[in-house]
């Protein structure tokens, strides 16, 4: 045990040494024009700090305390749905019956001329709806016979039907989602979101990412902390198996023993920090003392096989699967428990019709029984327990498809299937401070593009930062020399879906 403690404390001494000799590198550099960029730098980096952590004077020692928004919020906990893909929303929410009139005819040329599309080449034919479509609830929308379940809720949700990105690649396009922009390097929705509201749960992530199918095109960097500092990051859990890899200490390793490690080294790093100022440095002390408190924390709210039998059935959970239903109910347990944000990535939508998988005939429909029941039933489950009143639930992709059947290389697919579409789509929103049942936006009559009430991806995400309290234009960070925003320098937020 001796040897096990003498080895980290060795390999904490070694980091904080290379910290040390980048410091001094630094401090020596103060000549000539590259003295006097790097003192730019330097300028702008003690900004970054002062910024992050004069935000609160309690978060000196704890990037993570929990703290209250500018403005009085809506809701104090997101659980962001995500298919992976971008589902068609022709074939689930925006129902439009001349489309079927225009069936395997072929497309206007004026209408996708100067259009860009991800593989549709030449002039493409029309693709009719492949589902049937009848209005449900008191509010009457429309919903495809592909979703049966989730007419018990369609009251409770907001659509948005004329949502649009400038973006028709997966990984780009997912970017822009959830970090502003489509390339690399800016914060995620979540690390914004626990940046500025921290964790009213000590034992547990403040941001909690679960995936089912696989990764997203565009990687971790969906919730990565960017320039923020890296406390603020998602832990990406897992459904099936250790919820998060090397959680479990070593054979004949001890709680205490571990306890006294962590404090030795915690020790070491805190004198680093009062000497260094460094606010990675608070985020290691942190991610110790957290690694630490989730050994007991994570595996009982990762374990689903404590709930009652009708609630497992409701969500269609499949104990020791990886399933996008199990995620939905972690989903829930994690908000009960405090947990700021949660976000679930569900691989698989990408409808081409290139391969049976993926075909609208066949790939979708399975997409569509996985994803109906879980959803349905984790908007249920949060109104019975009082939750949905301060949890928001996003639901979306990251585009759109096309009205008309794809034909790579000019060629149109045996299987059917839409091309990637970024004019219009569908979202939709649900919880405290919306409208219930309320639709916003019109696309034109073969769901082509937003003809009313048009909607921008940083719209969305204003949307989601008022509804927990901050003016997106206001909630920046220092980076470079300029104060960034999750926003950048659009987006208003959607005040005609706020109750």
């Amino acid at each position: 045990m001796d040897d096990l403690l003498k080895r980290l404390l060795l390999e904490n001494n070694e980091l904080n040494a290379k910290l040390n000799s980048r410091r001094h590198f630094l401090k020596e550099c103060t000549l000539g024009l590259g003295g006097i960029a790097l003192g730019s730098l330097l300028n702008s980096c003690a900004n970054d700090q002062k910024r992050a952590y004069d935000y609160s004077a309690n978060r000196a020692l704890n990037p993570m305390a929990p703290l209250s928004p500018p403005f009085s919020p809506k809701v104090k906990s997101v659980i962001y749905l995500h298919m992976v893909g971008a589902p068609s929303q022709l074939e689930l929410f925006d129902y439009k019956p001349e489309l079927a009139k225009l069936h395997n005819k072929p497309c206007p040329e004026s209408l996708i001329e100067g259009k860009e599309f991800a593989f549709i080449e030449g002039v493409p034919n029309m693709l009719g709806p492949q589902a049937t479509f009848s209005r449900e609830g008191e509010s009457g929308n429309w919903l495809s016979n592909h979703l049966p379940h989730f007419k018990n809720v369609i009251d409770e949700v907001t659509f948005l039907k004329a949502v649009h990105t400038d973006q028709f690649n997966h990984g780009p396009a997912q970017l822009l989602m959830y970090t502003g922009s489509p390339r690399f390097g800016r914060p995620s929705l979540g690390s914004w979101i626990t940046y500025g509201l921290g964790s009213e749960n000590n034992n547990l992530p403040g941001f909690v990412v679960l995936t089912s199918g696989g990764t997203p095109d565009a990687g971790k960097s969906l919730w990565g902390n960017g320039f923020l500092p890296s406390i603020y990051q998602g832990v990406h859990c897992r459904s099936k198996g250790d919820p998060v890899l090397y959680l479990k200490d070593p054979k004949g390793v001890s709680r205490d023993l571990k306890k006294k490690i962590i404090e030795s080294i915690n020790e070491i790093n805190y004198k680093e920090y009062t000497k260094f100022k460094d606010p990675e440095i608070l985020t290691r002390i942190s991610q110790y003392e957290m690694a630490y408190r989730m050994q007991v924390s994570v595996p009982e709210v990762m374990d689903i096989n404590n709930e009652p039998d009708y609630i497992k059935e409701m969500y269609g959970v499949k104990p020791g699967k990886e399933s996008f239903a199990n995620n939905c109910l972690l989903a829930r347990k994690m908000v009960e428990k405090g947990v700021r944000f949660v976000q679930l990535y569900d691989w698989g939508w990408d409808s081409h019709g290139a391969s049976e998988s993926e075909a609208l005939s066949k790939g979708f429909l399975n997409k569509c029984r996985d994803m109906d029941r879980p959803v349905s039933a984790l908007l249920l489950d949060l109104k019975q327990r009082g939750l949905l009143d301060e949890t928001l639930v996003v639901w979306g992709g990251e585009f759109g498809r096309t009205p008309m059947w794809e034909n790579r290389a000019g060629i149109q697919n045996s299987l059917i299937g839409r091309d990637h579409q970024g004019e219009a789509f569908t979202m939709w929103m649900a919880g405290g401070g919306l409208k219930k049942g309320h639709v916003h936006g019109k696309t034109d009559e073969i769901g082509f593009r937003g003809i009313d009430g048009r909607v921008s991806v940083h719209d969305i995400q204003a949307t989601i930062l008022h509804l927990l309290g901050f003016d997106h234009e206001q909630f920046t960070y220092d980076f470079q020399g300029r104060p960034f925003r999750l926003t950048d320098v659009e987006g208003n937020v959607i005040r005609e879906i706020l109750a």
